[in-house]
């Protein structure tokens, strides 16, 4: 079996290490590339080009930048034609099922496996969960992974896609509200109190996003508030003028019609999902 990397910057390589160390022949092409990326990439049997990578290769993943994942469809579709060979690609790119579709219709006919990455790259540090769907989940499962934990989540297409945006919309979400907080504060010279207060409310289970629920209708004006002042500190009010409009609409639903005091802190999360909204 070879395993082909299509690209391998610092994730790529990651997960090509990750096989690599477990036996496998892995291999990819760094034609085209920065020298970060040959550097990156040196543990790799390196190829002159796509072409011969793709040849080379019983199954192919494939890490690039989200925005890039069409084009990369297609590119390997494309040499794939010319070679005559017939990988099986697995898509790991942060992309929603929606992107996923295109991707797929650009690999005329390739099969497919949907691929998810939740941590870093594993020759950084073991740990990193990878998620695949599809109907060939199995033999993607079967390669010799090291320092990762490879899950199945069914045979459609899309699914661990899915997955990924949900989790990244916490992580990189996160990220996103602390630097726009970070920077507010620091404008209004608050800084070190912000961050000895930070965390100690965060909401850490499902039960703490339905008492929060409860007090959705008063939580609108104050994200109001925060995006006024956000925007007084030269950072856009965009965000938080959004997370108003997401308190809106769960100040509409079931769970908001509660108290704090009435919400069940053994309810099942898909119940709480179902109040969050109405007409759900």
């Amino acid at each position: 079996m070879t395993v082909g990397i299509v690209s391998p910057g610092h994730m790529g390589s990651g997960l090509g290490f990750s096989l690599a160390r477990g036996g496998e022949r892995v291999v990819a092409t760094v034609a085209g590339r920065s020298a970060r990326t040959a550097r990156l990439a040196r543990d790799l049997e390196l190829l002159p080009d796509l072409d011969a990578v793709v040849t080379a290769s019983d199954v192919l993943l494939v890490v690039t930048p989200p925005a890039e994942a069409v084009a990369a469809a297609a590119e390997i579709a494309a040499a794939a034609q010319r070679t005559g060979a017939r990988p099986l690609v697995v898509d790991m790119n942060a992309v929603s099922p929606v992107t996923l579709t295109a991707v797929q219709s650009e690999l005329g006919g390739l099969d497919l496996v949907d691929g998810s990455i939740s941590g870093g790259p594993p020759s950084v540090a073991d740990g990193t969960q990878l998620y695949f769907s599809g109907p060939r989940v199995g033999e993607v499962l079967a390669l010799p992974w090291t320092g990762v934990v490879p899950l199945a989540l069914g045979d459609e297409v899309g699914t661990a896609s899915a997955l990924k945006m949900c989790t990244a919309s916490v992580y990189k979400g996160m990220a996103a509200l602390w630097a726009q907080a970070m920077v507010t504060a620091e404008h209004h010279g608050v800084l070190d109190a912000f961050l000895a207060d930070v965390g100690r409310n965060v909401p850490k289970k499902p039960s703490d996003v339905a008492r929060a629920a409860t007090k959705a209708h008063r939580y609108v004006g104050e994200m109001h508030e925060i995006a006024a002042t956000q925007s007084g500190a030269g950072l856009s009010p965009a965000l938080f003028a959004a997370i108003a409009a997401i308190w809106r609409d769960i100040a509409a639903g079931p769970l908001a019609q509660g108290d704090p005091e009435s919400v069940d802190g053994t309810m099942p999360a898909s119940e709480i999902v179902a109040g969050l909204l109405p007409g759900r």
